[in-house]
This record gives C-alpha cells, structure tokens and sequence, in this order.
C-alpha cells in the first residue's frame, strides 16, 4: 500500500475515534499550569509535601505534566542514616531540583527547595523520642547544609563518624533505662 494512503488512513481512523469519543488528544499543559503545580509541590508546608507524596503514589492525574519523577534518593549519603527515615525527604528534593532545572527555572527556585528539604527533615525528627531527637536535628542541618553548598546530599565520613558516636551513645542510655 502506498505511503500516502496509509497516511491517509490513519489520520481517517485517528479523526474517526476522536469523533466517537473513543480517544482523545491529551490535553495539553501550559508552561505557567506546570510551574503553578510545581511550585505547589515545593514549597516548605507540611501539607505542600503531603500533595506531593500523593502524586507520587497515584501519578496518574498528572501524566500530561510531564513531571521527571526520578531520584537517586540520598545521593552519596545515607538515605536513612542510623534509622532516621530521610528517604522521601531526599526523594521531593531531586523532584523539585530535576524538575525546575528542566524548566530552566533552577537557580530561582534553588533557596526554597533547600529549605523546604530541610523542613522535611525536620518534621522527619519530630517524630522521634527526646533522646534521638537532637541527633536526628543534627544530621537534618548536616544534610541541609551539604545541598546548600554542594547541590547534592553529600555528608562527610567525619560527619557520619561524630553522628555514630552519638547513636551509640544513646544507645547506652537507653539500655539504662
């Protein structure tokens, strides 16, 4: 069959189902509606971070962003050291830096989703006892401060040592309890 009457086939058909409503073209998303729900998903809220874990669970509402969903958690360091579930707090970082990189809107955005990296953290640490708490406040500025300045979680071994001291510290303290 000739490469014209296949072409004209098929844009027959694809007319035909769009017609019928049995398909339809996806809707296409503004670059200011990207932004606006990026943004939504980036901010220092609690309830801005609960958004987005729900987007992440069931993705499918926002197929037609385009969003890069990829991570490497952590990156080099821990992602849940001694326990401490940063995780997912890393997980909306890299959503928020590879997602406003590939809108060319990074360095504008950078401040806040270090912040807001470290307010995810922080609510990390508020769910332990007062024992690990400020242990755990601690590697939250530690990582923090390894994204400010280095773009990428990237704690020292000197920094994971000095924390390991402290866990096992109060580790002891525990077991006297």
């Amino acid at each position: 069959m000739p490469r014209r009457l296949l072409s004209l086939l098929s844009a027959t058909g694809l007319a035909l189902l769009i017609t019928l409503g049995l398909a339809s073209p996806a809707a296409a998303v503004t670059t200011t509606e990207k932004l606006a729900v990026l943004s939504s998903f980036t901010q220092t809220s609690a309830a801005s971070y609960n958004s987005w874990n729900a987007a992440r669970v069931n993705r499918g509402p926002w197929q037609a962003y385009n969003f890069d969903w990829s991570t490497d958690y952590c990156s080099t360091s821990p992602d849940n050291p001694f326990g401490f579930t940063f995780e997912l707090s890393c997980y909306r970082h890299d959503f928020g830096y590879r997602n406003y990189k590939a809108m060319g809107r990074f360095s504008a955005n950078k401040s806040r989703l270090d912040s807001a990296f470290y307010e995810d953290l922080k609510r990390v640490c508020a769910t332990y006892s007062s024992g690990w708490k400020p242990i755990c406040d601690g590697l939250a500025w530690t990582y923090y401060q390894a994204v400010r300045t280095f773009g990428k979680v990237a704690v020292s071994q000197a920094d994971l040592d000095r924390f390991a001291a402290q866990v096992a510290e109060q580790r002891r303290q525990d077991a006297l309890v």
